[in-house]
C-alpha cells in the first residue's frame, strides 16, 4: 500500500479552533488515486470516512473521530492565461496572491477567507459583495461511493449563499477546479487583497482561536432591509442583511 495511513492522529493542531481529540486513523491524500486507495481501505475496515481541508469552520469533539480522516492537501495549480487550474488543497489567500502577482484577479475581496480553494467551493464563500461562485468555470469531483470522477459545469455546482451542490451532497470530494479571473494589474491586486485583509482585521478580533465568521446572513423583513440599507449606505443582496449588523442593533456585540 503506498498510501500512509497513521493512526490517533491529533486534529486540533489542524482546525483554526485548536481543540478537539484525535482521528482514530488519518491519511493525508494529494491525488484521486489517493482518495480511491483511502476510501477502498475504509471500506475493508468496516469504517466511515470524514474529509477534511483546511480545517475552518470545523469543531474536532473532545472525544475524536472514530473514522479514516482524508485530508485533501495540495498546492498544485497553472495558469492558462486568466484561467486558473487549482488543486482543492491549494490555500485560497496564496492563490489570490500569485494570481495577482501574473496580472489575473478580480477576487481580490476574498483575501482573508481562511481556508482552502476546495473549501470555498464547497461553502461558495463570499465577502465584501463578491462570493467564489462568481469565478467558477468548473468543478472535478470525486464520489465517495463509486469511487468515479465528474465535471460539474457553474449551473451543476447549484451555488446559493453559502451553499453548493457538494454542500448537500457530501459524497462528492472536491479535487480540481478551473476559475476564470480577469486582467488586474499586480500593484492594484496586492493593494486591494491587503486592504480587505486589514478591513477584516478591524472587524475581527485578533490573535485568537476561532473559526472565523460563521453566522448566515437572514434573509430579512422589507422593513428591516429598507433600515439596513438607510443606515449603511448599501444596497441589500437577496433581501438579506448582514448578520454582524443585527447583533449589534441588539446590542449584543461582544
Amino acid at each position: 500500500m503506498k498510501l500512509k495511513i497513521q493512526e490517533q492522529v491529533p486534529l486540533a493542531p489542524l482546525t483554526t479552533f485548536k481543540i478537539g481529540g484525535p482521528a482514530r486513523y488519518f491519511a493525508d491524500v494529494s491525488t484521486e488515486e489517493n482518495i480511491r486507495e483511502a476510501l477502498r481501505w475504509a471500506k475493508e475496515k468496516g469504517l466511515p470516512v470524514i474529509v477534511l481541508a483546511g480545517g475552518s469552520n470545523v469543531l474536532v469533539p473532545d472525544s475524536g473521530l472514530d473514522a479514516l480522516v482524508i485530508r485533501v492537501s495540495g498546492n498544485e495549480h497553472s495558469f492558462e492565461r486568466n484561467t486558473l487550474s487549482a488543486h482543492s488543497g491549494c490555500n485560497l489567500l496564496t492563490l489570490i496572491q500569485i494570481a495577482g502577482e501574473r496580472g489575473s484577479g478580480g477576487w481580490e475581496k476574498l483575501a482573508g477567507i481562511p481556508g482552502t480553494i476546495g473549501g470555498a467551493v464547497r461553502g461558495n464563500a463570499g465577502a465584501f459583495g463578491p462570493e467564489i461562485k462568481d469565478f467558477v468555470e468548473s468543478v472535478r469531483a470525486l464520489n465517495i461511493k463509486t469511487s468515479k470522477v465528474r465535471e460539474f459545469n457553474t449551473e451543476e455546482c447549484s451555488f446559493e449563499y453559502r451553499e453548493s451542490f457538494f454542500k448537500k451532497n457530501p459524497e462528492w470530494i472536491i479535487t480540481r477546479i478551473m476559475l476564470k479571473l480577469v486582467p488586474v494589474t499586480a500593484d492594484e491586486s496586492k493593494k486591494i487583497a491587503e486592504e480587505t485583509i486589514r478591513e477584516r482585521e478591524k472587524r475581527h478580533i485578533q490573535n485568537v482561536c476561532a473559526a472565523g465568521s460563521y453566522f448566515k446572513n437572514p434573509a430579512a423583513p422589507a422593513d428591516v432591509v429598507s433600515m439596513f440599507e438607510k443606515e449603511k449606505g448599501l444596497t441589500s443582496r437577496g433581501g438579506r442583511v448582514p448578520a454582524g449588523w443585527l447583533i449589534e442593533k441588539a446590542g449584543m456585540k461582544g
